[in-house]
C-alpha cells in the first residue's frame, strides 16, 4: 500500500515547474526565467532526466538570444532521450515523455528557423510531424500539429525548398 501511494503521489519538482510556468505565462517572464534557473541549479546536470526536460524545455521559453533558446531547447532533448532510456517500460512517465518529442522537436526547429538554418530547421521539423503521429486528437496534438503547418508555411515562405526566392517574387 505504501508503495502505491508512492507512486501516486505527485512529483514535487515538477509543480514547483509548473508553478513557474504559470508565472511566465501570467507575463513576469524575468522572475520566471530567475526561478527556473533556481531550480536548475538545484536538479543539476545529472538530475532525473524527466525533471531536466521538462525544466530546460520550459526555461528555453524564456530566454532573450536565440542561441540561448537553441542551447536549452538541444539540452531539453538531451534530457528526454536519456529519460525515455532510463524510464521506458519501467515508469509511467515513459508516454510523457514521447509525448514531449514533437514539442521538443519543434522548438529547436523553430529555433534553427530564427538563427537562419533553414536546414536544420527543416530536419527537425521533419521529425516533429513524424512525432506528432503518436500524439492523440486532443487540443494538445492539434495545437502541435497547427505549430508544426505554420512554421512549414512560413519556412516555404522565408526559404523555399531548392533555394531562396529572388527577393522581387517574394509576396
Amino acid at each position: 500500500m505504501a508503495e502505491r501511494q508512492g507512486q501516486a503521489a505527485p512529483d514535487a519538482v515538477l509543480t514547483r515547474i509548473g508553478q513557474v510556468v504559470m508565472l511566465h505565462h501570467a507575463g513576469d517572464r524575468e522572475e520566471a526565467r530567475h526561478r527556473f534557473l533556481g531550480l536548475w541549479a538545484e536538479i543539476g546536470e545529472h538530475g532525473d532526466p524527466l525533471h531536466r526536460c521538462t525544466l530546460a524545455h520550459y526555461l528555453a521559453d524564456t530566454q532573450d538570444d536565440p542561441g540561448d533558446e537553441l542551447a536549452w531547447d538541444l539540452r531539453a532533448l538531451t534530457a528526454a532521450e536519456e529519460a525515455a532510456d532510463d524510464r521506458a517500460g519501467a515508469h509511467e512517465n515513459s508516454p510523457a515523455v514521447r509525448a514531449f518529442y514533437p514539442s521538443l522537436q519543434l522548438n529547436l526547429a523553430a529555433d534553427y528557423a530564427r538563427l537562419g538554418r533553414s536546414d536544420a530547421a527543416r530536419s527537425h521539423l521533419h521529425r516533429a510531424r513524424d512525432a506528432a503521429r503518436t500524439l492523440a486528437d486532443d487540443r494538445y496534438g492539434q495545437g502541435v500539429r497547427s505549430a508544426i503547418r505554420r512554421l512549414e508555411l512560413r519556412l516555404d515562405e522565408e526559404d523555399p525548398p531548392g533555394g531562396r526566392v529572388p527577393p522581387g517574387l517574394r509576396r
